[in-house]
């Protein structure tokens, strides 16, 4: 996927949406889920084929997928602890925010972060913040809930 660039889109029969990746130099820039796709997409991509995989059944924690993270270092260091949390576990933002170094989970600012981070998670799904049950997530409600649904949360 080292040299891999483009827009790629399949349907996804389970979320009743597409899902679409934007990637450049091998890194996810963006995972969005339109009701129709870019009109140039593409079908084809082997992270697309996991991410049906998943959508199946498939247990996979997309740890080896490459993110191009383009947030605040803080922000960045809070959606890097949500790639840590294991398939089919939840944790709440208070929980987040004392994973992540340089935030305190007691203050507001710090939990306000946090949340500002989930709600603005370039790649939903890849950076599960379906997995933070109190926080916003960047995906739309009901593909926030069938993530969490697939999963048994």
């Amino acid at each position: 996927m080292d040299d891999v660039a483009g827009i790629f889109a399949r349907e996804s029969p389970y979320l009743e949406r597409y899902v679409q990746l934007g990637i450049a130099s091998g890194r996810v820039l963006s995972v969005s889920f339109p009701d129709a796709p870019d009109e140039d997409a593409e079908v084809d991509h082997e992270l697309l084929d996991r991410i049906f995989d998943y959508l199946s059944g498939v247990e996979d924690d997309f740890s080896d997928v490459e993110i191009a993270l383009t947030v605040p270092t803080d922000q960045r260091r809070a959606l890097d602890r949500v790639r840590e949390i294991p398939y089919g576990d939840q944790i709440n933002v208070e929980t987040l925010a004392r994973m992540t170094s340089g935030i305190d989970h007691t203050d507001e600012d710090d939990l306000n972060t946090v949340r500002t981070a989930l709600d603005q998670n370039p790649a939903p799904l890849l950076i599960p913040d379906h997995r933070v049950r109190d926080g916003p997530s960047a995906a739309p409600p009901a593909i926030e809930q069938k993530l969490r649904s697939l999963e048994g949360l």
